[in-house]
C-alpha cells in the first residue's frame, strides 16, 4: 500500500505539472489562431465564389490527416482516425482512388496496420513546437512534388470550439486542373495559368496552416483536461489509499496491544 501510494503521488505531480505546462502553451495556441484563421476563410473564398467542384467522372481523391507527434491529450487522434477510416470507406465504395498524406505520427500508428497500403506520404515532428506558415509551406511543397495528380481531397483536422470541447471538421481542397475546369471560374477575366498554379499552391498551404492551428489548439486544450481529470483522479485514489493504509496500520497496533495486554494478564 505504502508504495502504490508513493507512486501515485508521484504520478500526480507528473500530471499537474504536465496541466501546468498545457494551460501556457493553449493561451499561447488559442491567441495565435485568431489571426489564423483569416487564413483558412480567405483561402476558400474563390473555390466557393466560383463554385468549384471536381467532375463526377474523376477518381482520384486525396485525404490529408492532421494531428500531431504527441499523446495523453484524450480522443483527439482517434476522432480524426475515425473520420479517415470512414472517408476511406465510403469513396471505396464508390469506386474512387483514395490516398491519405498523415501530419503527425499518431495518425500513422491508428491507422498503419489497417490502412497502411492507403498512405502516399507521412510526416513526423509535428506538434512540439508551435506550427507556422513555413511548416505549412513544406508540407504542401512536398505534397505537390511527390508526382501524385489528384482531383480534390479533404483536409481533415480538429476546429477549436471552446476549452472543453472541438469538433472534427474538413475543408475541401482541389487540383489545379479541377480549379481551371471549372465553368464559373470564367467570371474572373484576369486569371491566367500562372496566377491560377500560384493560387492554388498558395491556398493549399494556407488550408494546412489554418488546420495546424486549429488541431494543436484543441490538442492543447484536450490535454489540458485530460490532465486535470488525471490529477482528480490521482486524489481520490491517494485518499481510499490513505483511509486503507491507515485502517491497516490501526488494526496492526490494535492487535500488538491485544498481544501484550494478554501476555501481561497471563503473567
Amino acid at each position: 500500500v505504502t508504495r502504490r501510494l508513493k507512486s501515485i503521488k508521484n504520478i500526480q505531480k507528473i500530471t499537474k505539472s504536465m496541466k501546468m505546462v498545457s494551460a501556457a502553451k493553449y493561451a499561447r495556441a488559442e491567441r495565435e489562431l485568431k489571426p489564423a484563421r483569416v487564413y483558412g476563410t480567405g483561402a476558400l473564398a474563390l473555390y466557393e465564389k466560383a463554385e468549384i467542384k471536381a467532375p463526377e467522372d474523376k477518381k482520384k481523391h486525396l485525404l490529408i490527416g492532421v494531428s500531431s507527434d504527441r499523446g495523453l491529450c484524450g480522443a483527439i487522434h482517434t476522432s480524426i482516425a475515425k473520420t479517415l477510416k470512414n472517408e476511406i470507406t465510403n469513396l471505396s465504395n464508390a469506386g474512387k482512388e483514395v490516398m491519405v498524406v498523415g501530419v503527425g505520427d499518431k495518425i500513422r500508428g491508428l491507422l498503419q496496420r489497417t490502412h497502411g497500403n492507403y498512405f502516399l506520404l507521412t510526416f513526423k515532428e509535428v506538434g512540439r513546437r508551435p506550427p507556422s506558415f513555413g511548416d505549412a509551406s513544406a508540407i504542401a511543397s512536398e505534397l505537390l512534388n511527390s508526382g501524385y495528380e489528384f482531383d480534390e481531397g479533404s483536409v481533415i483536422y480538429n476546429r477549436f470550439r471552446s476549452v472543453i470541447s472541438y469538433k472534427t471538421d474538413e475543408k475541401p481542397i482541389f487540383s489545379l486542373e479541377t480549379v481551371a475546369g471549372s465553368e464559373s471560374l470564367s467570371i474572373y477575366d484576369d486569371i491566367d495559368a500562372d496566377v491560377l498554379r500560384n493560387y492554388q499552391e498558395f491556398t493549399l498551404a494556407n488550408i494546412l496552416y489554418y488546420s495546424l492551428k486549429e488541431s494543436t489548439t484543441s490538442e492543447q486544450s484536450a490535454r489540458m483536461t485530460a490532465m486535470d481529470n488525471a490529477s482528480k483522479n490521482a486524489s481520490e485514489m491517494i485518499d481510499k489509499l490513505t483511509l486503507t493504509f491507515n485502517r491497516t496500520r490501526q488494526a496492526v497496533i490494535t492487535k500488538e496491544l491485544i498481544e501484550i495486554i494478554s501476555g501481561a494478564a497471563a503473567l
